[in-house]
């Protein structure tokens, strides 16, 4: 007599623990035989007995996405086994500290060599009673945006409507963690 897992082989988990893979089995949506490594990682780090009382707790919609995260922990747990998935992350973090800090040094001098088209005075007006003040990096800019600004250019903006801060009117060490962001790691 013929049993309908005779047909089909067992999924990935029931070849593992060498039981007879059921109709009903838990493991058989999320760890096909096709994919035996995914559930030796799951089982190596998190267990059988603790993956099951899991995805019984669980609704059956969620179950996909926790076997997923169960199998990215279990693989990264694998190939680290101090920091697991904590270190992909951290790694990941750093990156784009050191990607945002090189935008930030592009665009300032981006905006430096921009400033630098501006003449370092205004114009005097003959036969005016003010006098104008000498264009600091700061006016500079302001010229420069008032002067785009009327062309529809509207780029640049004044360095306090920026998420970040100017080398030439910041006087903090260039951490990006001292300016009262996010936390960092």
């Amino acid at each position: 007599m013929a049993s309908s897992s005779s047909y089909n082989s067992p999924c990935a988990a029931c070849k593992l623990l060498r039981r007879k893979c059921m109709p009903g089995c838990i493991f058989a949506p999320y760890f096909p035989p096709e994919e035996p490594q995914k559930f030796v990682n799951v089982h190596k780090i998190f267990g059988a007995s603790n993956v099951t009382k899991l995805l019984n707790e669980l609704l059956p919609h969620q179950r996909e996405d926790a076997v997923n995260s169960l199998a990215y922990e279990a693989e990264a747990r694998v190939r680290d086994p101090v920091y697991g998935c904590v270190g992909a992350i951290t790694f990941l973090q750093r990156q784009v500290q050191r990607l945002q800090k090189e935008l930030d040094a592009a665009n300032a001098d981006l905006i430096r060599y921009a400033c630098n088209d501006i003449p370092t005075g205004l114009p005097q007006v003959t036969g005016a009673s003010t006098v104008q003040p000498p264009l600091t990096p700061r006016n500079r800019l302001a010229e420069f945006n008032r002067r785009v600004g009327s062309e529809g250019g509207g780029f640049y903006q004044l360095p306090g409507a920026l998420p970040y801060s100017f080398p030439w009117n910041d006087a903090s060490s260039g951490d990006m963690n001292d300016g009262g962001g996010e936390g960092g790691m």
